[in-house]
């Protein structure tokens, strides 16, 4: 039926199999850096000052990862199959047109959080500065649209170092990860035993207020629950980066390493930090940042500074740069490519000046939260119609053909049963997040709505098929960069 231009180009077209080099060690080191995010390390040092003992937190984790391990390897192996990134996965469930509805959701709230984690990681490179240079910190006066001049000199900085990182193309981003990933994994275990020392190795367990019963164990679910909400915008997105996988083996293994085990360790730093500060002074640190800047030697708070930007940045690279490079790529194909894509991207993210959304509890407690509380139910469906409708039998060819009769073309390039779907679950995900009679629920508002939109679509999806297993080898296209 022909490919059309208005849905293919090279960085949309699934990817060969000589061209796939994402071992299991280049999927361990995504979670490398992406577990030991300073905003996790937040989230997680929390529940120790809400009362959850040492233990407590090690076990939400542990429930936590075993769900993660299991959806995302789900996900992953989607992306090895079809070799297609997530826009073009989403054309299976939501029909050709229909998949930027997703794929702009998921891209939405990527765009504003790489702009907000370029912003965090710019205030973390003023300490170094003005640590090297004392006499900077007169930079910090006045301000222009929001930033001072040293604020805008450190987001400009890394704001153009992550544009030429991206521009280079996934294969860039995975060498990137690779070489960061050891970097955080060694500062962090440095970060726990300076805690350590600092302790004379005695670990506080528990606050001055530790939960008990029933009222415990609901924390430890409700934080295993809001450990997989924290990655629902990524487990809808892994194909991005498992359409270069080498195998499900790989796949397999690197979520393995990557997830359960060091997902542990994540928890086991958590503990180290917070119940050993909190034994030195009583009170728990609120991040890890609080511990560098504690650090009284200049030299290794310079180190110990900059491997948090790198750590940043390799987030920002993987959570938040990706999955709108795709989106506006799936958009615009025959205009945009991966690396004009992704500047455009860096551009918008620079233009909402994202420093002012961040300091708006409006703007983070509606926009974001509203948008991503829609990506529960678009997980459930493109799932349930993947897994259960279809039975993984995919015609890759099809997903880039605008024919009538084509298989993905459903009702003008729409599936209008997934459509509704999505409707009637994400308006009810949205009343469990913004109102507050489901506040008693809020915790388990991501499975709740993963559910809902999986049992929506299983409601009104059409099993009729037949639905045809066809590879994309005679489109495949070797990355170039």
């Amino acid at each position: 039926m022909g490919l059309s231009p208005r849905l293919y180009n090279s960085d949309l077209a699934p990817t060969t199999r000589e061209g796939r080099h994402w071992s299991a060690y280049s999927i361990f080191a995504l979670w490398a850096n992406d577990v030991h995010s300073l905003g996790n390390y937040v989230w997680a040092i929390g529940l120790f000052s809400l009362g959850m003992s040492g233990g407590a937190i090690l076990g939400s984790l542990a429930f936590g990862a075993l769900f993660l391990f299991l959806l995302l390897t789900l996900s992953g192996f989607m992306g090895e199959k079809t070799g297609v990134p997530f826009p073009v996965m989403s054309r299976i469930s939501f029909g050709i047109y229909g998949a930027q509805i997703p794929a702009l959701l998921r891209g939405g709230v990527a765009i504003a959080w790489f702009g907000i984690q370029t912003y965090l990681a710019s205030q973390v490179l003023q300490v170094v500065i003005i640590a090297l240079l004392p006499g900077a910190a007169a930079w910090q006066q006045g301000s222009f649209l929001g930033l001072s001049g040293l604020g805008w000199l450190t987001f400009l900085v890394l704001w153009v170092l992550q544009s030429i990182i991206v521009s280079y193309g996934m294969e860039m981003i995975r060498k990137y990860e690779a070489f960061a990933g050891p970097v955080i994994l060694a500062t962090f275990v440095a970060l726990a035993v300076w805690v350590l020392v600092q302790a004379d190795f005695q670990i506080s367990w528990t606050n001055d207020s530790p939960l008990q019963g029933a009222d415990l164990w609901l924390h430890m679910l409700g934080g295993a629950s809001a450990w997989v909400a924290i990655y629902g915008t990524f487990v809808l997105n892994f194909c991005d980066f498992t359409r270069g996988a080498r195998s499900k083996k790989s796949i397999v293994k690197g979520n393995f390493w990557g997830i359960p085990i060091n997902m542990l360790f994540f928890g086991t730093v958590v503990v180290v930090l917070a119940g050993g500060s909190f034994t030195i002074n009583g009170v728990a640190i609120a991040s890890p940042a609080d511990v560098v800047a504690a650090i009284p030697n200049t030299l290794l708070l310079v180190l110990a500074s900059l491997a948090l930007i790198v750590l940043t940045i390799a987030v920002n690279l993987m959570a938040n740069f990706v999955a709108p490079t795709y989106a506006l790529t799936n958009l615009f194909p025959r205009h945009l490519n991966f690396r004009k894509a992704a500047l455009l991207s860096a551009v918008i993210g620079l233009v909402i000046l994202p420093w002012n959304m961040y300091n708006s509890p409006v703007v983070i407690g509606i926009f974001l939260n509203g948008l991503g509380a829609l990506l529960g139910p678009l997980f459930g469906i493109i799932m349930v119609d993947y897994w259960l409708i279809k039975k993984q039998r995919i015609n890759v060819p099809e997903l880039y053909s605008e024919h009538v009769t084509g298989e993905y073309y459903y009702a003008r390039g729409f599936n209008p049963r997934a459509v509704i779907a999505l409707a009637i679950s994400g308006t009810i995900a949205l009343l469990l997040t913004f109102v507050p009679a489901f506040q008693v629920v809020s915790q388990f508002s991501w499975f709740l709505a993963a559910g809902l939109g999986a049992i929506a679509y299983g409601i009104l999806a059409d099993r009729r098929g037949p639905f045809a297993d066809v590879e994309g080898t005679d489109i495949a296209v070797t990355p170039t960069h």
